[in-house]
């Protein structure tokens, strides 16, 4: 067989020489002719067509598994020109603003001007990082014949997948149940997933819940691999309006669909039963159906708890074949320990799964977040296992995509222009920032350790020199005498100085976890030891420093490939699972800090991924045409700003933290464009004071007669046409490139303003007073009821306080319309030319609030008298202030001049 060489993209693929070698490859296909000639199927004519089939699938294996696909440049060309020439036009524009103050009405120039310079700012902020957008392809096919060769042990690397929730009565069990199953019915071999359900609340209701759903994963299973369905969450599987004929051929399909849809809706009534009878908690707390008390019948108190549900000996679907694995695990909790909420969780499941099965990739979803597309993991692994970029990669993050959301989006819950351009964006800088849900990561990433350096090719040498010559051969002597000087080390100190290095950022070579070693030896190994073991005794306190004191996690921190060591007892390893999901077993270790999941902030994503690609870790943005994982989103209006106050807190406890971007891991691996995009996710909540004041001032101006800007030359004239085309263009190439819609970008641009003058401006100070002051303060929803029809939730309405300000704008500047448009009607014709600058103004507010205005009108046009009365109380007190304050009047100081009538 001739020998193969592919260039690609500039690289030499024949070294891709870590897997399998040219004498490699041939004695795999003579071994698979010699099978095929034993089976009668390959005869002496058809060797030479069956070489040029080899010859083929030789030269696919070898090909990449993913490649970039960069923007267009007839695309991505003029979008970046109108940027150059927008900040151009922004310079001149403030020049223009700042030289020529509007004197009779200065204080409002002054604030609009300062409005105007944060908003440019944010601006660059934002769009800097969408400098460089790319997107990815990857090739399946590739991957199965590279790693599931025929006859052969599946070489696809095992993964771990983490499914959070707290709560059941808030968090339906059968969604969680729904996201379990499609996890366990996912296309990959099922040997290598293992699916952790971590319940923070202790709930007997999600633990007998789980157990149901494992009795039925044993025919659903099954059931989706015969017939390739798609999505594999039955609820949303037999709830979609698409023709589920196509493309079945099997006659038996429609039969057993319907045998199972029957199934399912047993199963929901099975869990509907346990959902009724836990509304009521008996006096004496829950019981087991062995009669014994459930251990967390006390959620703040409890002992940790592990069930395995699937896995194990004789848990079998019904055509007798293997499931994957279901752990459920409780953590431990005592008062007086902090738990550190999802962030802790999170921590602990990365412990548990070492320890249990020590996947090298985790995928980590939240409960309501079931996989849409079964060959998920397969897309996330074309890029975890490539032999060059997946050493480096941290995570593969997929969009999030939505179901139940209504048709026209009108709180922005899909966020298609952050998931669509800004991830775009950041895919071409150092990778997309982890966003809490649907991401693969790389385990040795969230232990905190650098990635790896490159290793440099050795220089050339000769033996023309002879052997004293020191800059030909003196480098070989040096790494001769280290390799004696190491070579008594033993085993313990190998491994730890293997790690040390690692650790310390220095080159090393990724080794297989083939070389396996007793747990024992490194507990027991502590003792007896010479001098020469003392490094590496102190390696190990490091580690356990590290760590925390499980001699077996240790150990499996060493694997970098994953897996188990040989001979490991399943009774051991679950006794030292429960020790690690301990409430003190974090104390005075890194977790939390440096390692896993990092505390501090309730949007712990954000922090977690900064914390990684400051230490040089590479990320990746895997969009698949067949959305990888779909969740449920909030489509009321008060939930939604609930969400995004939350996430805007957490930006907020980031921006006042030692770990904000602006200060934190310089000298580090961070990539600036990278540094301006994590700073934007942190300070885009101070913009809401900004904003609203930027949006009161129309009501102001109409209100006073004043505006903000002076009468306009025709040079200042061209500036603003300039700056008004520009933003317009910049929003048109930007929907070019990305494939937005037009409508999904202007919700975008509403939602800014509405949740800009409500969730952020109230995280801002909730922010302030909490990391300052240490007041937690929390703003409570109580909900009336919804009509029970499609997308009932929508027209609900939950009386909140974030409510107020944005119905306080809208009111101010309706009323300053209308006091606006009387008072050019009573001035006359020369009076309504200022106006009009004036009323486009405050008809952008409007414009940008009408959604907001919509959810406060709900289905029947009706407001809730609280907010009215507020809105209007807090308009009449400003409207009344200004009128008595007025600072718009000239002061007299001279003389009072009275008229004199006629007696003068």
């Amino acid at each position: 067989m001739a020998k193969l060489s592919f260039i690609v993209a500039g690289k030499d693929i024949e070294g891709d020489k870590e897997f399998y070698s040219n004498e490699e490859w041939q004695e795999r296909v003579e071994k698979w002719k010699v099978r095929q000639e034993k089976k009668g199927l390959l005869n002496k004519e058809e060797e030479k067509e069956q070489a040029e089939d080899d010859d083929y699938l030789l030269a696919e294996a070898r090909q990449p598994l993913w490649r970039k696909v960069p923007i267009a440049s007839s695309l991505i060309n003029p979008y970046r020109i109108v940027i150059v020439m927008r900040l151009v036009i922004l310079a001149f524009f403030f020049r223009f603003r700042i030289l020529t103050p509007a004197y009779d009405a200065y204080p409002l120039w002054l604030i609009s001007v300062i409005c105007e310079i944060w908003f440019a700012m944010s601006w660059i902020l934002d769009q800097f990082p969408k400098w460089f957008p790319i997107t990815r392809e990857t090739y399946l096919d590739r991957l199965s014949i590279r790693f599931e060769r025929e006859g052969e042990p599946n070489q696809l690397c095992p993964v771990d997948v983490f499914v959070s929730t707290v709560d059941p009565l808030k968090e339906p069990p059968i969604i969680t149940a729904n996201t379990v199953l499609s996890i366990l019915s996912v296309d990959y071999p099922v040997e290598k997933v293992c699916c952790y359900v971590s319940d923070d609340g202790a709930s007997m209701l999600l633990f007998d819940s789980l157990a149901e759903t494992a009795e039925f994963a044993r025919r659903w299973v099954p059931f989706c691999k015969k017939y390739k369905i798609e999505p594999r969450a039955p609820e949303f599987y037999f709830s979609e309006k698409i023709d589920y004929l196509k493309d079945k051929v099997q006659p038996t399909f429609v039969k057993e669909r319907r045998a199972m849809k029957r199934e399912y809706e047993e199963f929901k009534v099975k869990i509907n039963a346990l959902v009724a009878k836990a509304q009521k908690k008996p006096e004496d707390g829950w019981v087991m159906q062995d009669g014994t008390p459930w251990p967390g019948n006390n959620t703040r108190d409890h002992p940790g708890m592990i069930q395995v549900y699937l896995g194990t000996a004789g848990a079998l679907d019904v055509e007798g074949k293997e499931l994957p694995r279901l752990v459920y695990i409780s953590r431990e909790k005592r008062p007086g320990y902090p738990h550190h909420k999802k962030a802790g969780a999170m921590n602990a499941l990365v412990r548990v799964s070492a320890v249990l099965t020590n996947a090298p990739f985790m995928l980590n979803l939240d409960c309501d977040h079931y996989i849409n597309n079964s060959k998920a993991l397969r897309e996330a692994m074309c890029f975890l296992m490539d032999p060059q970029l997946g050493k480096k990669l941290c995570y593969v993050q997929f969009p999030q995509r939505f179901d139940g959301i209504d048709r026209h989006d009108r709180y922005a819950n899909r966020n298609t222009v952050f998931f669509d351009i800004n991830m775009k964006g950041l895919d071409g800088i150092q990778g997309p920032v982890y966003v809490g849900t649907g991401t693969v990561f790389n385990r040795q990433a969230l232990y905190g350790y650098d990635p790896p350096v490159s290793e440099k090719r050795p220089k050339m040498t000769c033996d023309c020199w002879p052997s004293w010559c020191c800059f030909c051969c003196g480098g070989s002597r040096k790494s001769k005498s280290k390799k004696k000087s190491g070579a008594g080390s033993g085993l313990l100190g190998a491994l730890y100085t293997k790690k040390k290095k690692k650790m310390m950022g220095k080159n090393y070579v990724r080794k297989g976890s083939g070389s396996m070693f007793d747990l024992e030896e490194i507990e027991e190994g502590l003792e007896g030891y010479e001098e020469l073991e003392k490094s590496s005794l102190m390696s190990q306190k490091n580690f356990e420093k590290r760590f925390g004191q499980s001699p077996v996690f240790i150990a499996s921190t060493l694997m970098e490939n994953g897996g188990l060591p040989e001979g490991t007892n399943s009774q051991a390893l679950v006794k030292e699972a429960i020790h690690v999901i301990s409430c003190g077993y974090e104390e005075k270790t890194d977790w939390g800090k440096e390692i896993g999941w990092i505390y501090g902030s309730v949007t712990e994503d954000i922090l977690t991924g900064f914390k990684m690609h400051c230490r040089g870790w590479k990320s990746v943005y895997c969009m698949p045409k067949r959305a990888a994982f779909k969740g449920s989103a909030p489509i009321n209006l008060s939930d939604r700003l609930h969400q995004v106050l939350r996430w805007a807190l957490g930006s907020v406890e980031i921006c006042l933290s030692r770990h904000c971007p602006l200060w934190y891991g310089y000298g580090g691996k961070l990539k600036y464009l990278e540094r301006l995009a994590y700073t934007n996710t942190i300070v885009y909540p101070f913009t809401s004071i900004p904003l609203l004041a930027y949006c009161t001032i129309p009501a102001v101006c109409l209100l006073t007669g004043k505006f903000i800007i002076p009468t306009l030359t025709n040079l200042a004239s061209v500036w603003f046409m300039a700056l008004f085309i520009s933003i317009i263009l910049t929003g048109v190439l930007e929907l070019r490139w990305s494939g937005v819609t037009i409508e999904d970008w202007w919700r975008n641009e509403q939602f800014w303003v509405i949740g800009g003058v409500s969730a952020h401006l109230f995280a801002v100070f909730q922010g302030l007073l909490k990391v300052l002051a240490g007041v937690d303060t929390n703003f409570t929803v109580t909900a009336k009821a919804a009509d029970d029809t499609e997308f009932g939730e929508l027209y609900m309405f939950k009386w909140t306080t974030l409510l107020i300000p944005p119905t306080t704008l809208i009111i101010l500047n309706i009323v300053g319309v209308v006091a606006g448009v009387s008072d050019a009607i009573n001035n006359g014709y020369g009076s309504w030319g200022p106006l009009f600058g004036k009323l486009f103004f405050a008809f952008w507010v409007i414009v940008h609030l009408y959604p907001f205005l919509k959810g406060l009108m709900g289905k029947q046009n009706r407001t809730p008298t609280i907010v009215v009365l507020w809105s209007i109380l807090l308009a009449s007190i400003f409207s009344l202030i200004w009128v008595r304050i007025d600072p718009f009047l000239p002061k007299q100081t001279g003389p009072i001049l009275k008229q004199c009538g006629v007696e003068c």
